[in-house]
């Protein structure tokens, strides 16, 4: 076999038997990214492949762990007008094109050789290519996530895909922002085959070669289960895709709220072209994409996912964490049933989980094996690999097995005495470098760490429910908490899964303590005459995923109460519900968990309209109408003006934390990028006049934070 050689800066252009494999290997990175470098190198790469006689097929693939993981999200910040974002997806276009003809003018098949992650650009550019054969490796995934960064796949992603895998697959997966395995993107058609990671090179080549001349290299995507002919049949008449394409919109609008602008641009992109041919599906593309890389909600969504990765990168402190490979889980209910579950499933380490009774070990070992079932149900892992998970996770009902313990974690109820005595007895049975870590949502580490034998070794991990769903472990440190213990805990947070942010210890540290104002206020509306349904509406309309009164359902109001009380005590009448709340203590409305709260719920819990009760209940007279800019207007600048004080008083360790912490601790809408980015894109200047004024109306609770009225003053933005 002959062979020969030619290296770019970003491509290694290799022949092997007419067959070109070109790789991307993009150069001081550890991923390849889509930006100006590769894009210049490729337009030479594909000068060559289109000229070169001696090329008759082409392999295209990376010499990175990942195929391509999409733009180069920080040239976005580079283009300053929609003019200029727009003529960059131009050049982009052309250029795709241009790979696209080679097969399709010149008869010489690309076939696309993906191991790793294919998303965004890295999906598009294979989406140009006549064939795309996958890995089965567990990290080979296909997606276009260009929504959750508040753009459109533009690089022909809403053009390509729904010609490949039909129009309302491509609209689930655009939507969405949705990747899919290799199954799947086998099943739709995505992908043409799947191999082994060690025979994908070796097979891409034999591919290419074998369709050399041919004009046949696209998957059909055809699904023809009942199903799918249901679809099609939707899909290819202009009666039913109007049906689809409206069907797709109230989904969507139901979904969003209106709040997102991007997919519904990416939904108008799509029809544009399958109603208006290619040509003007391209030019609605790039048009759509140069109007929303310069919107203020893309912008939020980026500033997301920049703090992100640098909190995901964070260290926290200069220190080796122990290598944690045994757990306890003290409390196994639906908390510690989660953090046994991630903590099995993800960080794969063995949990012990300590419960009173064997019907409470049972029950916490039923929850880690719905999680197991619902992750081998969806295929993210093998049957074998939950049998193995389980294996993992054992029960006791004594201090069996804490000896050698690296790491401890109570999940119990909201009792200051209860988690000092389990503190005591932990200390009693493990070694001094077991570190010892509390679940509490709104107890200061420092008082249950009083009296301990090693307060250096008491931390709080502060999970948020459902443990297997949400991403956020909010890591709290005392001023004696060694480096050691705090590094512990948020590398096997990382383990397990999560975003980790580590705030200062004090009462409710910072996710709780920002959601009080919410809650409060949202009580003062209500005995000021605004409805339920009026307050979780307006609300649920600014971006938050429930209402304040919703979420004291979930929550429970018994538990909202007793963090309430704790809240008032460190921070006075500013956390004081107006005394209605206590009405509802006293009526036993404890919300979803007995049935009664502000919702009805039927036998099964599921939450149905207000329930009209309440209102008797909290002895309150007729509703009247708030409009619901002021509702939303008080709730969120109560909330804003909260989290601006944890970082004044050094509970926050920067704002972007602040941000990270509310976006995936509580659901804070990414498109206004958190409560910090949010004052920053009004200023702080018209967020404390408006403070002002509803201190006048309402009185000292909304008094501006101290750190808002320095950056009111000096005009210096939160984040940069």
């Amino acid at each position: 076999m002959t062979t020969t050689a030619e290296t770019l800066t970003h491509f290694t252009i290799r022949m092997d038997r007419h067959v070109a494999i070109v790789t991307m290997d993009l150069e001081g990175e550890s991923m390849n990214t889509l930006g100006p470098r590769l894009i210049d190198d490729l337009t030479s790469v594909v000068h060559r492949l289109e000229t070169d006689p001696d090329i008759r097929a082409i392999v295209l693939t990376s010499a990175k762990r990942d195929f391509l993981v999409g733009a180069d999200i920080k040239f976005f910040d580079e283009l300053m007008s929609s003019e200029a974002a727009e003529d960059a997806i131009r050049t982009t276009h052309d250029l795709f094109a241009r790979l696209e003809r080679i097969h399709t003018r010149l008869g010489k098949p690309v076939v696309a050789a993906i191991d790793g992650n294919a998303l965004g650009g890295g999906l598009e550019l294979a989406l140009a290519c006549s064939m795309r054969i996958a890995t089965d490796s567990e990290r080979t995934q296909l997606g276009q996530p260009e929504t959750q960064l508040g753009v459109i796949p533009a690089g022909g992603g809403t053009q390509r895909l729904p010609k490949i895998i039909g129009i309302a697959n491509a609209l689930d997966m655009i939507l969405g922002g949705k990747n899919v395995r290799v199954k799947k993107a086998k099943a739709l058609g995505l992908v043409d085959e799947v191999v082994p990671t060690e025979l994908l090179i070796e097979i891409a080549i034999d591919r290419a070669r074998k369709a050399i001349g041919s004009v046949d290299g696209k998957s059909s995507g055809l699904d023809l289960s009942a199903s799918g002919l249901q679809k099609a049949a939707l899909e290819t008449n202009a009666i039913g895709r109007s049906i689809l394409f409206k069907q797709a919109r109230q989904k969507l609008l139901a979904q969003t709220k209106g709040n997102y602008p991007a997919p519904e641009r990416a939904l108008e992109a799509i029809r544009i072209g399958v109603e208006e041919g290619s040509e003007a599906g391209y030019a609605a593309e790039a048009r759509f994409f140069g109007e929303l890389v310069v919107s203020p909600e893309s912008a939020a969504q980026r500033s997301i996912f920049f703090g992100q990765r640098a909190v995901n990168r964070e260290k926290w402190v200069d220190a080796e964490p122990i290598d944690v490979g045994r757990v306890a889980m003290i409390g196994g209910g639906l908390m510690g049933g989660g953090i046994a579950a991630v903590t099995t499933l993800k960080a794969g380490a063995e949990v012990r989980v300590k419960e009173i009774d064997h019907d409470g070990i049972g029950r916490a070992l039923a929850y880690v094996q719905k999680v197991v079932d619902g992750r081998v149900n969806r295929r993210h892992m093998r049957a074998f690999e939950g049998e193995k998970a389980m294996l993992r996770v054992s029960g006791s009902t004594d201090w069996t097995g804490f000896a050698d313990t690296d790491l401890v974690i109570e999940a119990v109820f909201e009792s200051l005495d209860l988690k000092r005595s389990i503190v005591a007895d932990v200390e009693a049975v493990t070694s001094s470098r077991t570190v010892f870590a509390s679940n509490t949502s709104s107890i200061p580490i420092t008082d249950i760490a009083e009296g301990a034998a090693r307060p250096e070794a008491v931390v709080g991990m502060h999970y948020f429910s459902p443990v297997e769903k949400m991403p956020l472990l909010e890591v709290i440190a005392t001023e004696q908490t060694a480096d050691w213990a705090l590094a512990t805990a948020v590398e096997f947070g990382k383990r397990q899964g999560k975003t980790v942010i580590v705030v200062n210890d004090g009462p409710g540290f910072y996710t709780s303590r920002v959601l009080g104002p919410y809650g409060v206020e949202a009580f003062h509306l209500l005995n000021e005459g605004a409805s339920v349904e009026a307050i979780d509406t307006a609300i649920e309309q600014w971006g938050m995923p429930v209402g304040p009164m919703r979420l004291s359902d979930e929550v429970g109001l018994d538990v909202q109460v007793k963090i309430g009380r704790i809240m008032i005590d460190a921070f006075g009448d500013r956390m004081a519900f107006p005394g209605a709340i206590e009405r509802l203590e006293a009526d036993d409305r404890k919300g979803r968990k007995n049935r009664r709260g502000f919702y009805t719920y039927d036998a099964n819990g599921e939450r149905g309209g207000v329930d009209e009760t309440v209102y008797d209940a909290l002895g309150l007279g007729p509703r009247r109408e708030i409009p619901a800019s002021e509702i939303s207007e008080r709730i969120m600048l109560a909330f804003a003006n909260e989290a601006a004080r944890c970082l004044e008083e050094g509970i926050l360790r920067s704002a972007r934390d602040g941000d990270i912490g509310a976006v995936f601790g509580f659901g804070f809408p990414p498109f206004r990028g958190g409560p910090f980015f949010w004052v920053d894109q009004m200023g702080a200047a018209t967020v404390v006049a408006a403070l002002d004024r509803l201190a006048e109306q309402h009185g000292p609770r909304f008094e501006a934070a101290q750190i808002l009225r320095t950056h009111a003053e000096s005009g210096d933005p939160f984040r940069s």
